[in-house]
């Protein structure tokens, strides 16, 4: 069971604010309670060119509003210095503790030798969460992630918040732990959705998944439990408020997922309406309260078929939606107030 000691004042708190005061995040933070508040998150920038150049063009001319930085990759100095160019961008730290691609992979910050249990044979980093789950361990977890801040400062990029790559840190209990106390301790904003989860409760489920097939326990099609209980959820935004940060009330991460019909011709017209139409059922589907709706915005050469022909569509789709005034449009008649990490905090920090 995940659990978290509270001291007794935090627990009272916990008590008297979700008895008495407001239900989301987003009210205590000053919102309309009425009101659905939106971060439109890109994933991955620094994993390559074309993912900077993809991430950064739907920053400044599309409806994204936030980033969040690979530090493990090749092609994150570039991504920084576009981000030193435009300085008000809201820009966090992509904990990374996957290497998913075959021909295309990196390792930890703090060397191999270091951290022996978050890489595989070959000195990347595991390929997919189950074997991330089995393999490692929370001290060199612990290590690896305050590396990663580390480098970060270093290069001179202080990040308004943490997320974390392929939900990895989710999966597993003292993953979290770690995970949250690197933000408690630098005083930096934490992905962690602690209201009502109607979306991210989905996503746990699939981190359940991973976990048990990694103990070989999981059977297809079996009932998956949810990893923590929504009281215990509640419990860790009461912490996180309690520290001075700010929390969220749900996170969508399952665009990546989304499969394109078959036979459907892969034009650029077709795979932009496809996602859009989904994007809009997401925000649609969205309960009022502060949701982060993540994606992955890339502007594709033809170099990119050859880290992943797969995820090529997916992430071009992305893009290009992000970019389409049609979408732009539809926000605005919905009624969505946009918001950052960045803002948040500072919503926070003035209470």
């Amino acid at each position: 069971m995940f659990r978290i000691a509270l001291f007794a004042s935090t627990i009272l708190l916990f008590n008297s604010c979700f008895s008495q005061g407001p239900k989301t995040f987003a009210e205590r933070l000053g919102y309309p309670s009425d009101k659905k508040i939106i971060i439109l998150h890109i994933d991955d920038a620094g994993m390559s060119f074309d993912s900077n150049e993809g991430a950064m063009e739907a920053l400044t001319k599309g409806v994204s509003n936030s980033v969040s930085v690979m530090m493990p990759c090749p092609w994150t100095p570039d991504f920084l210095g576009r981000l030193e160019a435009n300085p008000g961008l809201d820009a966090g730290l992509h904990i990374t503790l996957n290497s998913e691609w075959a021909g295309y992979r990196w390792g930890p910050i703090a060397g191999k030798s270091v951290v022996p249990s978050l890489v595989d044979p070959d000195g990347y980093f595991w390929p997919s969460t189950g074997q991330a789950v089995q393999n490692g361990t929370p001290s060199d977890i612990a290590t690896e992630i305050k590396a990663q801040l580390d480098k970060a400062r270093a290069m001179g990029f202080n990040p308004t918040h943490i997320d974390a790559h392929m939900g990895t840190i989710f999966a597993r209990e003292d993953f979290i732990t770690e995970y949250v106390k690197l933000g408690m301790m630098n005083h930096i904003p934490v992905m962690f959705p602690c209201g009502h989860n109607s979306y991210f409760k989905n996503f746990l489920r699939e981190q359940m998944k991973f976990k048990m097939m990694a103990m070989g326990k999981y059977t297809e099609g079996m009932d998956l439990p949810l990893p923590m209980t929504d009281a215990q959820s509640a419990e860790m935004g009461e912490r996180l408020w309690g520290a001075g940060l700010p929390a969220i009330d749900d996170l969508h991460n399952q665009s990546y997922d989304w499969k394109f019909p078959e036979g459907m011709e892969m034009t650029d017209q077709n795979i932009m309406e496809f996602r859009r139409e989904k994007y809009k059922e997401i925000v649609k589907g969205c309960e009022a309260g502060i949701t982060m709706i993540i994606m992955h915005c890339t502007k594709p050469t033809e170099a990119f078929h050859n880290i992943s022909e797969e995820s090529y569509y997916v992430r071009k789709g992305d893009y290009l939606v992000m970019l389409d005034d049609d979408f732009k449009a539809f926000l605005e008649s919905e009624g969505i107030i946009l918001t950052t990490w960045k803002e948040l905090l500072e919503r926070r920090s003035k209470m």
